[in-house]
């Protein structure tokens, strides 16, 4: 347990724990609040409510409960929410795309957060050397070209450091707020809920602009329950109640205990409450601590593009595996250097973390909101509880989540409009991949012949018969392969033995060895065989096929091929979709990584055989 609860400190407390490097600094200058003593004690008090609300209450207590066998994340929920609403098909579809629009906009998220988390630990070079003001930029930039050109490296061992130095972190943020606290204890008055309220009521359009800055004090809470897979529900809540709150909290509280003294120190207030001599330590420590923070947002945009592609939304990547003992340790290439350039370029663009922080909380608060919406189906549909309950559960947070987001959008020409245009753009995608695989298997459907009914008219005359096995892949299991046909039209052969292999993705997380496998004898030593994973298993035919060797199906390795359909998708004007995004699909599906690397097929085995679908 305390390995555990220590890895999740570094895992998946990173972003949030670098949250005071910028936050309390933006709601006074992005917030336009004036440092006065009432003004801190009410933005303290919305802070510590804020954290209290949307992370112990909502996730902490609530959303980690909502586990789909164990794991976490949006598309755990999603997957969660649609098995819980069964076959009811227009909320299907309704939670589809919203959960689709979630997944896309976490990419809008992935980038400015390692953008704002590491450029704001290295502005404290301005405070430490303030000559250095120019190389901040550019320092940053070095930093996140470091970090990713690692990945492909594995994170194995940087992962191992992950706690200890992030627990070396809130230890820092600890001893940097007590002293302040102590010289000023008035501050703690900011605990009682009056103060905000009261800001809020004196001041409300003030009060609404803030609230697009304080949602910064929680940036990664959806870390909680994303990594709830990897460490489990206990020690998430244990790192949170025994360590991460109360150090968020002290160390808030440390800052508006030192802007309490000196209204001036609102330029940094984090790297102000250091001493003079520790600044420069401080900052390669907060340097250490964000390379962590977007270490773990970077492995979690490997794992949700993983699970993307394996539920269907995203066409298969080049996935490839940085250990031999982890299966959750991944590289994605494509993503890897998307996220790069885009992170490179938010950087560049808007020069400073200030500048950064507008374009931040939409991207958070929609993910919070949806996340919302989707759990609000799982205890109403998947646990059955009461309608009056659900609704009591999650209106609430529904309520303080869009009112975070509305206050946002006011940053939405400022700099919000970056996340959501990547976002926008990462949605299309999905979408267009998901429309278009759905137009395509109608095509082939209507085109195609039942399996049945071809071999049983093969077999009244049947063709030459070869020694092997030959296992034809196809996406419906009840249909032709176009591979089978067209090597009966070439070669004029069928194979001694005949396995027609369909795999299937469902929405569960894994899918073990004792449930992989569905076995239909079709009669002359043909077969039909189903094989079935979990959105987070590894497809391998090849390692799943051997499973028939102890039902009599003769496997031998170097005696077995498999046969794969190449579909080339050509777009065609009328119907479908709109021509400029069947173009885009058809350049998806072009691009998509072989299915025969996706299932893990020997090379020197494989015959792929193509076919033209017009869509």
């Amino acid at each position: 347990m305390a390995s555990l609860t220590l890895g999740a400190l570094g895992v998946v407390y990173g972003d949030i724990g670098t949250s005071p490097l910028y936050a309390l600094k933006e709601i006074f200058h992005a917030g336009q609040v004036d440092p006065s003593p009432e003004n801190v004690l009410g933005v303290l008090s919305m802070v510590f409510w804020t954290i209290t609300v949307l992370v112990s209450l909502k996730y902490v207590l609530l959303i980690l409960r909502a586990d789909n066998h164990g794991e976490g994340g949006l598309i755990a929920m999603l997957a969660l929410a649609m098995r819980a609403v069964g076959e009811r098909a227009a909320l299907r579809r309704m939670l589809l795309v919203v959960g689709m629009f979630g997944t896309a906009i976490f990419y809008g998220d992935g980038v400015i957060t390692p953008a704002i988390s590491v450029l704001s630990a290295v502005e404290g070079l301005e405070i430490a050397a303030p000559a250095l003001h120019d190389a901040v930029v550019p320092i940053t930039l070095l930093v996140l070209t470091a970090l990713f050109a690692v990945q492909r490296l594995g994170t194995g061992g940087i992962g191992r450091a992950f706690g200890p130095v992030t627990l070396l972190w809130f230890v820092v943020l600890v001893l940097l707020g007590v002293p302040q606290v102590l010289a000023r204890p008035e501050v703690l008055v900011a605990l009682n809920p009056a103060y905000a309220v009261g800001f809020i009521a004196e001041r409300p359009l003030l009060a609404f602009v803030a609230l697009g800055a304080v949602v910064l004090v929680v940036t990664g809470g959806e870390a909680l329950y994303a990594d709830l897979g990897h460490f489990g529900r206990l020690p998430i809540r244990i790192a949170w109640y025994g360590l991460v709150m109360p150090a968020l909290v002290i160390n808030y509280f440390g800052q508006g205990a030192l802007l309490l003294g000196d209204p001036q120190a609102v330029e940094n207030p984090f790297y102000l409450m250091a001493p003079e001599w520790s600044r420069l330590p401080l900052v390669i420590l907060a340097t250490a601590a964000t390379v962590i923070a977007s270490q773990a947002l970077i492995t979690a945009a490997f794992s949700v593009t993983k699970q993307a592609i394996q539920l269907g939304l995203l066409p298969r990547m080049r996935v490839l595996h940085t250990s031999v003992r982890d299966l959750g340790q991944i590289y994605v290439p494509a993503v890897n250097w998307g996220l790069y350039a885009f992170i490179v370029l938010a950087v560049v663009l808007f020069k400073s973390s200030s500048a950064l922080a507008s374009a931040y909380g939409i991207a958070v608060t929609l993910d919070m909101t949806i996340t919302t919406v989707m759990t609000f189906f799982v205890i109403r549909h998947g646990w059955k509880y009461p309608l009056p309950l659900c609704i009591a559960a999650t209106g609430v947070f529904f309520a303080v989540d869009i009112l975070f987001f509305a206050s946002n959008l006011l940053k939405l020409l400022a700099g919000g409009w970056f996340p959501l245009v990547i976002g926008v753009a990462m949605f299309t995608l999905m979408l267009t991949w998901t429309q278009g695989r759905r137009l395509m298997t109608d095509r082939l459907r209507d085109e195609a012949i039942g399996l049945n009914d071809f071999l049983e008219s093969v077999f009244l005359s049947p063709p030459q018969r070869v020694p092997g096995t030959a296992v034809f892949l196809s996406a419906d299991e009840e249909l032709t392969p176009n591979a089978l046909l067209h090597n009966l039209k070439h070669n004029k052969v069928l194979h001694e033995y005949n396995l027609f292999v369909s795999v299937r993705h469902h929405e569960v997380p894994w899918i073990g060895f004792d449930r992989r496998i569905e076995l239909n004898p079709l009669g002359h030593d043909c077969w039909q065989v189903t094989l079935h994973y979990g959105f987070k298993n590894d497809p391998d035919v090849p390692l799943a096929l051997r499973l028939l060797e102890s039902r009599g199906v003769p496997l031998p390795e170097m005696d077995t091929s498999y046969f794969l359909s190449r579909d080339v998708v050509v777009p065609t004007l009328g119907g479908g979709m709109a021509f400029w995004r069947e173009k885009l699909f058809a350049a998806m599906h072009r691009n998509a990584s072989a299915a025969a690397d996706f299932l893990r097929l020997p090379p020197n085995r494989v015959v792929e055989l193509g076919t033209k679908v017009q869509i």
